[in-house]
Order: C-alpha cells, then structure tokens, then sequence
C-alpha cells in the first residue's frame, strides 16, 4: 500500500475516444465513487486530467447525460443524477408506509443484507477501507460522547456505507443505498425512535464497536453475527417504541374523556 494520492480520472489511451470516457466515468458511478449530486470537475480541468480535447469531452458527458447519469445546470456544471433511486415505485412505497407488516419485513431483509455485507467487508477489506471505517468510527464516538444526536445518526448511516463499500459488491453496495434512502426519508420507522434514550444510543454504539472490530479483524463469521445482532436489537427497539407511544395516546384519549386537562 502507498500513501500516493492518485487522481479519480486517469488518462485515456492513446486513441483518446469519448466511449473510454463514458467507460471510466461509467465504472466510478458503478463502484460508487461518485455519489449523486456530486459535482464534477469544469470542462478545461476534467478534458486535461483526462488528457482528452474538449470536444471529445463534451461528447462523453452528452452520452451520459442521455442516458440519465449526469445532468448539467446551465453556468454551474456538470453533476451526478440520481441514478439510486427507489428500490421500489412509488405507488409501492406509498403502499408499504401505510402497513405495519412493511416494517417488519425491513427489518428481516436488511437483517440479512447488513449480515452478509458484515462478511463480506471484513474479508475483502482493504487498508483504505479500514482507515474510513476507522474515521467514521472515530466520529460517532466522538459524537456519542459530546451528546451530539444528529452528528451521531448521521455518523450510524454513514458507516453502514462504508461497511457496503468495503464489501466490494457493486449490487449490494446499491441495494444497500437504496435501503438507506428510504430509512432516511422515514418511510419504515423515524430513527429517531431508535435512539430515544442515552441507554440506546450506548446499546447501538456497542453494537457498531463490535461490527467494526470484526471487520478490522477480518472475522467474516463475527462480523456477520454482530451486524445481524444489530438488526435484531433495532426491531426490539422500534416494537417497544411504537408500543410505548400508542400506550401514550390511550392513556391521553382517557384522559380526554374524563374531562382531564393534560399538563404541559
């Protein structure tokens, strides 16, 4: 391993055709380097760092832009789509966040996913993936530390795609972002239900500490169990949750009825 930087777009081959353009940038999309929304660099600089003229560069990114996995906003650049996604259409997850049963399933598809990404990850790992892992890692302790509950969600999140990244399994890696995206947006289950109290938060910290050092120790097995673990300590969680809210709404309806003013 070398601590060289090396530069995201290397130079094409001597024949210098947009199709070895649309290729590279096609396989940094599919590999997940660049993300969506993500900005590429101008024209004058991307054409030389590809050692391209600018002709056969704008030729590349009109490709790709017809084909949805860039889009340009006029004086401000050339950006990544949003070639993620829904893992299903709309009407479906209009659908699923109307049924309870929809959570449940989630929970045991993505206890699965997140096991088998777990071994993955930690047999396939490289020395830039752990250093990420490591940082990320760093972060949330940090975060958990300091009570910084945001910080600390977006920190849970953002280790769960670098543990999909460090599994090197470009399917899953977009399966997995997928998922992601939708948790995000609340569809299954508010996560801030998950982290309700300081007692959870260190559950789930633990949690991560023992997924991340069997990766680090290249332990598939211990990996897999501990993400799995995970999962199951999340469903626990999110059923006392919505137990323990629905137990407040009835007892709030009683009190209603009884003409009980609630106190502030």
């Amino acid at each position: 391993m070398t601590d060289t930087p090396f530069d995201l777009f290397s130079r094409i081959s001597p024949s210098r055709t947009a199709d070895e353009v649309v290729r590279q940038i096609e396989l940094l999309l599919l590999e997940g380097v660049l993300r969506d929304g993500e900005r590429l660099p101008g024209e004058r600089e991307l054409a030389k760092r590809l050692d391209v003229s600018r002709p056969i560069l704008r030729d590349a990114l009109k490709q790709l832009e017809s084909r949805g996995l860039l889009f340009s906003q006029h004086g401000d650049g050339t950006y990544v789509a949003d070639i993620i996604g829904q893992v299903f259409s709309r009407p479906v997850v209009d659908l699923i966040a109307r049924h309870q049963r929809a959570t449940q399933d989630y929970i045991e598809y993505r206890r699965e996913l997140e096991g088998i990404t777990a071994e993955l990850a930690a047999r396939r790992a490289t020395d830039y993936d752990r250093q990420m892992l490591t940082r990320i890692m760093q972060a949330m302790r940090a975060a958990h530390e300091g009570g910084s509950f945001d910080a600390e969600l977006d920190a849970d999140v953002e280790l769960h795609n670098a543990i999909g990244e460090a599994a090197h399994n470009i399917v899953l890696l977009h399966t997995l972002r997928a998922c992601y995206r939708l948790l995000a947006q609340g569809i299954f289950f508010h996560r801030h239900l998950v982290f309700a109290s300081a007692m959870a938060r260190g559950h789930l910290l633990a949690q991560h500490e023992a997924i991340y050092a069997a990766i680090m120790a290249g332990d598939g097995n211990g990996a897999r169990q501990a993400a799995q673990a995970h999962m199951d300590y999340i469903a626990v969680a999110i059923r006392d949750a919505e137990r323990s809210g629905e137990w407040q709404r009835i007892a709030q309806l009683r009190m209603q009825k009884r003409g009980i003013p609630p106190q502030a």
